[in-house]
């Protein structure tokens, strides 16, 4: 499964919203303005799909970017998922956004959109509320709009809706994080023991080193008896290490122990693996940040957690050309560096990290041998 974040929108797409994730701050994705790290590679997007931009390709070409509020860009997205050997997406909707109008019809379209192209796609999905930035006292306009989800759009009864275990899975991303967060562990627990209480699986995102209460985790006992409510934890380790022996050392000193204790509980275990990382353009942090190394790293992350005999793995993220994490189609010819600087794809095909990740799927299933070697992108 991959992440989705979906939450893409350019000026006139329909969502009044302007820009939203492509700018740092208001007016026109241009020169100086621009959030995202890595391009897009829109040429099989209709020209309904695209949007231009102030920025333009080496070529003198306009560059131009794509809306998740589009509802055939997301078809597309999930076209790409099957072609690729990809299962499904967790989709992400923003609980801090639960009270913006216009906010909330966006993730209620593109929740839409995904409905719609799993099923097409003979794909699955499944709701993943990210928790960031959500005040306190704020939890049980969580639990209603789940419940708004499944009553008013049957999401649950959606035969492309993942099941875990026989039960619609949810997930809910952001429990004890060290980064002071508004809302507590209190609440976060109500809100898993309602969705438990709702017939539902759910699944955790906690930080990487939630099982020694340390670094990005609270040191807070409290925390561990929330993960021993959950049916799947998965711990977010994007950045967390930045190189293959990085990766080697994780594996030894977290994966491991991490796995051990959830299987002690019969709790299943789903590693994250993320391809690089640069959000140069958003913080001023180096361009490039962690290094795709042609798919090194994130193969070695697949091997690493292969190893460890891991059974399911989350790719993070889909579209998340923000942070430099996405595996969907980058363009390798970005824009000249300027008052904005983008990274370009490291390799020759724009689709080479979905062929990776779909490989990656095919190694957990045993289809192909395990091997340190980068497997040639076919």
């Amino acid at each position: 499964m991959c992440g989705y974040q979906g939450w893409f929108n350019c000026e006139g797409d329909g969502a009044d919203r302007g820009w939203t994730h492509w700018t740092k701050r208001r007016g026109p994705l241009a020169p100086g303005n621009a959030k995202i790290d890595f391009w897009p590679d829109v040429r099989e997007l209709g020209p309904e799909e695209r949007f231009r931009t102030g920025f333009q390709h080496a070529d003198g070409r306009p560059a131009e970017v794509f809306s998740s509020f589009k509802q055939a860009t997301v078809l597309r997205h999930f076209a790409w998922m099957r072609e690729y050997g990809i299962d499904g997406a967790f989709v992400q909707r923003f609980a801090a956004q639960l009270r913006d109008v216009r906010a909330l019809r966006h993730d209620n379209a593109v929740l839409a959109h995904c409905r719609e192209g799993a099923n097409r796609a003979g794909r699955a999905y499944a709701l993943m509320y990210d928790l960031s930035g959500l005040s306190a006292g704020r939890i049980d306009e969580v639990i209603e709009d789940w419940r708004t989800l499944r009553d008013r759009m049957q999401l649950t009864a959606d035969p492309a809706y993942l099941k875990h275990r026989g039960k619609p899975l949810v997930a809910v991303w952001g429990i004890g994080f060290s980064d002071g967060r508004a809302y507590t562990l209190e609440e976060c627990r109500r809100l898993v023991e309602a969705l438990k209480q709702d017939n539902c699986s759910v699944m955790l995102g906690v930080p990487t080193h939630w099982l020694n209460l340390e670094a990005d985790a609270v040191k807070d006992p409290a925390l561990h008896e929330i993960i021993s409510l959950a049916d799947v934890v998965s711990p977010w380790t994007v950045g967390r290490f930045g190189d293959v022996p990085g990766v080697k050392r994780h594996a030894e000193k977290s994966l491991a122990p991490d796995m051990a204790w959830c299987a002690e509980r019969k709790i299943d275990y789903l590693p994250v693996v993320f391809p690089g990382f640069s959000w140069h353009n958003m913080y001023g942090a180096r361009s490039n940040q962690i290094p795709r190394q042609q798919g090194r790293f994130l193969w070695a992350q697949f091997v690493a957690a292969k190893r460890a005999n891991a059974n399911m793995i989350y790719v993070a993220m889909f579209d998340e050309v923000d942070e430099g994490t996405a595996i969907f189609k980058t363009a390798t010819d970005v824009p000249p560096p300027g008052e904005s600087v983008f990274v370009a794809n490291d390799t020759s095909q724009s689709d080479f990290y979905l062929k990776l990740s779909g490989n990656g799927g095919r190694l957990l299933r045993g289809e192909i041998p395990l091997t340190d070697e980068v497997p040639a992108a076919k």
